[in-house]
């Protein structure tokens, strides 16, 4: 899965130089474009709020399908959609899922600063907090009274900032070595990226051998935060939208362009050209939800039941 670039899909990969990975989906054009504003609030959100720390679940909820019957018949036309049109839905191995069960439930980012605006230390501690919020509403998604959705084994996700990306290291505002920091590392278009020796992306198989801090340094994702781009782009890489969307979302309850994007992580769809039956507003509907909703949590839960057997559960 390369990604999804919002409104239409294609390949966002972090460099044009790195090897490319199986598409789950159609081909389409690879400039990203707008994800719209969404405009209608969404029903009650379905994620409790989150700690700091990747938490086991304790015992896996039942396994049993048993979506809210007035889901049941759209639920059916999104996976029949997704089996229709994803080119490798079960030979690709770079899902979210795949990397969260892969580092048993810590996720390292890498924020790529795109952008020529000075960030200070406050900034960088609340992208940071941010993002252990806003990626956590989708685990709790798949969490029902403390259990995890059939066998999904975490209730909640420690992320950790693990480097920033610069072009200048002037940009960062700070003295302080509480991240590593990659300046002047670019990448084919010449955006900065963190070192691709530590990156999943570029080391599916997980050698990290030539990253300098090894297995600790690696990143599994980017968090691509470039000045003047609208809307968003999402894929096993990571998520890109705007610097300014981002950092001024920053204490938002929800910051759905994010959230949205990295339901494409996960594995979930756009739908740009058609909507299920009796369904129309929830996150991956860009434009018509402001949160994860009820039937966002149902279709990443279809997702996880039909991937699970590859991790023995």
């Amino acid at each position: 899965m390369n990604g999804k670039q919002c409104q239409t899909a294609g390949t966002a990969t972090p460099s044009a130089s790195a090897s490319v990975t199986p598409t789950f989906s159609e081909s389409r054009s690879p400039t990203p474009t707008a994800t719209p504003t969404a405009t209608a609030k969404a029903s009650a959100s379905a994620t409790p709020s989150p700690s700091a720390s990747a938490t086991a679940t304790p015992e896996a909820a039942a396994d049993e399908w048993n979506p809210p019957s007035n889901l049941a018949k759209p639920l059916d036309e999104v996976w029949n959609h997704v089996e229709t049109t994803y080119s490798d839905l079960y030979g690709f191995k770079n899902y979210g899922w795949d990397q969260l069960i892969a580092t048993k439930g810590t996720l390292n980012y890498c924020v790529r600063w795109d952008s020529d605006t000075p960030v200070t230390s406050t900034t960088r501690d609340k992208i940071q907090d941010a993002l252990q919020t806003q990626f956590n509403k989708w685990i709790h998604a798949m969490v029902d009274d403390g259990k995890g959705f059939e066998a999904w084994p975490y209730t909640d996700v420690k992320v950790n900032v693990v480097g920033w990306a610069v072009k200048d290291r002037s940009t960062l505002q700070w003295s302080d070595d509480s991240v590593k920091v990659y300046a002047g590392v670019l990448d084919d278009s010449g955006a900065p990226q963190c070192s691709p020796d530590c990156g999943r992306f570029f080391h599916q198989d997980g050698d990290y051998s030539q990253c300098p801090g090894k297995e600790a340094e690696h990143y599994d994702e980017s968090l691509w935060l470039t000045k003047g781009f609208e809307g968003g782009a999402g894929g096993d890489w990571g998520q890109r939208v705007g610097e300014e969307y981002f950092v001024g979302a920053l204490g938002q309850e929800n910051m759905h362009v994010y959230l949205h994007e990295v339901g494409h992580t996960f594995g979930l769809d756009d739908f740009y050209d058609w909507t299920p039956t009796g369904v129309s507003s929830f996150i991956m509907n860009a434009g018509s939800a402001t949160e994860i909703t009820t039937f966002d949590q149902w279709m990443l839960r279809d997702f996880w039941r039909h991937v699970k057997n590859r991790y023995g559960y």
